[in-house]
């Protein structure tokens, strides 16, 4: 309608009429809210050049004009570009109009959006804190373009993890809003969307989510089910749902808004594609690989057309899919798209950026997922030093990155900086965010396993137990967060041989897992390998290989049979065969998860590394020294090497190997290697730890 609009009036009045110029604007706007850039650039370039010749550079309309050109660059991700135009339009603007100007104010308000864009809080802040105090000055506290500079000081401190700031200011503005405006108003339903999400970020679902069905309700009412606006209202409403697992609700919200965004604004509409994208994110927590994987294809392809390969927009959903790869167990895809992707940002934003250390953290997890604890402990102490000097150390960046060290740390048995990392970050949460928050519980749930994988029992069990019923209380007894904190505290019955209060947790959790997310989820089937190790334990065999044999049956016909899981199940299910003296159809297992674990990871993966112990171990019950001790030596002369001779795994390799030396009646060697553990584990350990008195009494 607008092209066929403006295609009359050049007819009737030619290409530099004011109303040709002003529908070419219109429809300039129009492919900008498309997300069509290229062609809105084409036509405001065409009405600035214009607007130079009849009107002059520095005339309103045209600084107009060009300031919406620099919007249209920083929805493309060309910063440099928009931030020369709008240093042009603000300079002339004071020097013209007067730094009260709105045209001026507008352009100060954009360049502190280009700033925020980039990372760049502290430019940014302090621009819009000067916009605001100049409009409040102006045109009163409750003008409707003082809101809107508030709304945007708010969403650069939400966007720095300063929570508490962003949500004063939101609820500041949601209540001027309705009082001044009316309950109804779009700007005051933005508000009321804004303190949601502030909602959401405090781990408060059931406010945020009341918010946003009051939202949705007034916006199909006054707007219509269709309306942009509406759709966004409920594409937030989809992404709470999806944070507290609600997956069905949340896959049938988002497929509406996607449905609908398609018919609507188009296949290839930024919007329709950030939905699509939150959806594959979703698909993704399910573990449900291949959908996330099409989806996550699909808007990469479009958005590299549209946008270009390094558009901001496009990096994120690479960086989703390699997210999904990792989660998948394809480490070399996941490693490829993650350096693609922190390479691009280095080069595109800077070594500081927040999106770079996000993609370089990533890395990081995917190089931990390999056991490739130098390469990940490098680029995670890089990520938190930079974090530490750019957004200050209470910072939730920050402390992610602290916690991020702190369990690379823990995989190399590095109890003591873990500890201390873990401490601090806990510490902090609690300071900043309450006890209560997510990720407090978190922090407190990470430290309570380094306790746990120390033999510090009771201290693990007490924080446990307190992250435990704060979940039940905050979330419900059948949250996913909860569920787990309930399988961590059975975990530590477990290692104290506490089997009935292990067995009674693990029991419910199965049950809940299988009623909320369903027999074959990775979630359930995780808690039905720790029932069975709980049988095992207690020599029930019998129920443990049944448990066993459904989780390996399942995760090899839903993941495949090299995925990580799969071979997990399989080894779990052989060490039961061993167990029960079947040691054919144990080595068999075995052999297999160790040709493959070493074939799609690598010798010295530790995956690796414990099939072949555990294979091993089969051959020395059927007194198969010298295949055993081959194998063992290997295993434990690799750990020497990746992990250090304190680490506990070699402890445990060498005290296996010294198993067998005494099996064989080589009494020297053994006496040899078993001294050297115990040694070790007094002083890495402590006298009383399990490890240590099983050197002294096992």
């Amino acid at each position: 309608m607008a092209a066929r609009s403006r295609e009359q009036r050049m007819i009737l009045l030619g290409d530099e009429h004011e109303e040709v110029l002003n529908s070419t604007v219109m429809l300039a706007k129009a492919y900008w809210l498309n997300g069509r850039w290229e062609e809105a650039e084409q036509l405001l370039v065409q009405v600035i050049k214009t607007h130079k010749t009849k009107l002059g550079e520095e005339h309103p309309s045209t600084l107009v004009i060009v300031a919406n050109l620099a919007s249209t660059y920083r929805n493309q991700g060309r910063w440099e570009e928009a931030e020369q135009i709008d240093m042009h339009v603000i300079k002339t603007g004071k020097a013209k109009l007067g730094e009260d100007h709105p045209i001026t104010l507008t352009s100060m308000s954009n360049l502190a959006s280009t700033y925020r864009d980039q990372g760049r809080w502290k430019e940014a802040e302090q621009l819009f804190l000067d916009v605001i105090k100049i409009r409040k000055t102006k045109l009163d506290e409750d003008h409707p373009d003082t809101l809107t500079s508030m709304t945007n000081l708010a969403s650069t401190y939400r966007d720095q993890g300063r929570w508490k700031e962003a949500e004063k200011l939101d609820l500041q503005v949601m209540k001027i809003s309705k009082m001044k405006l009316g309950e109804d108003h779009p700007s005051t339903l933005t508000s009321m969307a804004n303190v949601a999400s502030a909602l959401c970020n405090h781990g408060r679902w059931k406010e945020a989510e009341q918010l946003f069905l009051d939202v949705i309700k007034t916006r199909k009412t006054k707007l219509d089910e269709d309306h942009p606006d509406t759709l966004t209202s409920m594409a937030n409403l989809a992404i709470t749902y999806s944070n507290q697992r609600r997956w069905e609700e949340a896959e049938q919200l988002f497929l509406h808004v996607i449905k609908t965004r398609k018919t609507k604004l188009g296949e290839d509409h930024p919007d329709t594609l950030t939905s699509m994208a939150n959806l594959a994110v979703t698909y993704s927590k399910q573990g449900r690989w291949e959908e996330a994987e099409q989806l996550f294809l699909d808007v990469i392809k479009t958005r590299k057309t549209k946008l270009d390969e390094d558009h901001p927009d496009t990096l994120t959903t690479m960086a989703n899919m390699a997210i999904t790869y990792r989660n998948h167990g394809r480490w070399e895809e996941a490693e490829q798209l993650d350096v693609q992707v922190m390479k691009t940002r280095k080069t595109k934003l800077g070594e500081d950026h927040s999106d770079t250390l996000s993609s370089m953290a990533h890395l990081a997890a995917t190089y931990s997922k390999q056991g490739r604890w130098e390469e990940a402990e490098k680029l995670q102490v890089q990520v938190m030093k930079t974090r530490k000097t750019t957004l200050g150390e209470d910072h939730s960046d920050t402390l992610s990155s602290m916690a991020h060290l702190a369990a690379t740390y823990s995989n190399q048995g590095r109890w003591e900086e873990a500890d201390k990392l873990e401490l601090l970050v806990m510490e902090t949460r609690q300071t900043t965010l309450g006890e209560d928050h997510p990720r407090t519980l978190s922090s407190m749930a990470r430290l309570a396993a380094t306790y746990s994988n120390q033999g510090r029992w009771e201290e693990a069990e007490k924080l446990e137990v307190q992250v435990m019923k704060t979940r039940q209380t905050t979330l419900g007894e059948d949250h996913s967060d909860t569920l787990s904190s309930m399988a961590h505290l059975a975990a530590t019955y477990s290692d104290q041989g506490r089997w009935e209060e292990a067995e009674k947790l693990q029991v419910q959790v199965m049950k809940t897992r299988k009623t909320t997310l369903g027999e074959d989820h990775s979630d359930t089937l995780s808690s039905m390998a720790h029932l069975a190790a709980t049988y095992s334990d207690q020599g029930r065999w019998e129920e443990a290989e049944k448990l066993q044999v459904q989780v390996m049956k399942t995760s090899r016909m839903k993941l495949g049979d090299d995925h990580p899981d799969a071979l997990s199940s399989m080894a779990h299910l052989a060490a039961t065969y061993s167990d029960r003296g079947r040691w054919e159809e144990a080595e068999k297992l075995q052999v297999q998860v160790m040709k493959t674990s070493r074939m799609k990871l690598g010798d010295d993966h530790p995956d690796a590394l414990s099939s072949m112990a555990h294979l091993a171990a089969t051959y020395s019950g059927r007194g198969r020294w010298e295949e055993a001790e081959k194998l063992e030596v290997q295993v434990m002369e690799t750990r020497k090497r990746k992990l250090g001779e304190d680490h506990p795994r070699t402890l445990s390799s060498m005290a296996r190997l010294a198993a067998m030396y005494s099996n064989q009646g080589r009494w020297e060697e053994a006496e040899k290697l078993e001294v050297q553990v115990m040694k070790t584990r007094k002083t890495t350990l402590g006298e009383d730890h399990p490890d240590t008195l099983t050197n002294h009494y096992g």
